[in-house]
């Protein structure tokens, strides 16, 4: 039986084998012609870079009082609730119910705060690293342009030693 999904699931595939064979088609011409393909780790520059290496280390030294201060809260927190558990048994109803819902109350404002702050430093981590790939893109066409090159790919199962330019943009972009 031919579900929608099922004839989606072929298209898909029928398209993706043709855009290959027109890709692979057009790379053997290429290398005929002898264009100059490089290829570039973009994930090992964001990983290993001193660029990438000195954004991580603003943000953690920005972040980091306040997740100290989250992790104190959240550690006072559970030693409060834990004195209520081992007290709750003694205690009398008018004490057991407001003390209740004041630990209730203040799990409430720890967890709004650390979605504040996860919120924010998502939202910091984002921005930065944006700001690192968009000099990291500039970074590798100034190398394509002033090195002739054809193309320039950041993601293959294989990358020959020969064509990877990683290292050089790592450089460049850390202005070594």
């Amino acid at each position: 039986m031919n579900t929608p999904i099922r004839l989606f699931a072929r298209q898909f595939a029928l398209a993706v084998s043709l855009a290959l064979a027109m890709v692979g088609g057009a790379a053997a011409q290429d290398a005929k012609a002898g264009a100059k393909v490089g290829a570039v780790n973009v994930e090992r520059i964001l990983r290993d870079s001193s660029t990438a290496k000195a954004v991580s280390a603003k943000l953690e030294q920005d972040f980091s009082k306040r997740e100290r201060d989250l992790r104190a809260s959240a550690d006072q927190l559970r030693q409060a609730v834990e004195k209520f558990e081992r007290e709750s048994p003694t205690l009398p109803e008018s004490q057991r119910t407001p003390r209740q819902r004041q630990l209730v109350e203040q799990e409430r404002d720890l967890q709004r705060r650390q979605r504040d702050f996860q919120e924010e430093l998502n939202l910091r981590r984002n921005e930065a690293l944006q700001q690192v790939v968009e000099k990291l893109n500039r970074v590798i066409r100034t190398i394509a342009e002033a090195e002739k090159y054809d193309l320039i790919v950041q993601e293959a199962y294989y990358v020959s030693p020969r064509v990877d330019i990683t290292d050089r943009v790592m450089s460049q972009l850390d202005g070594k």
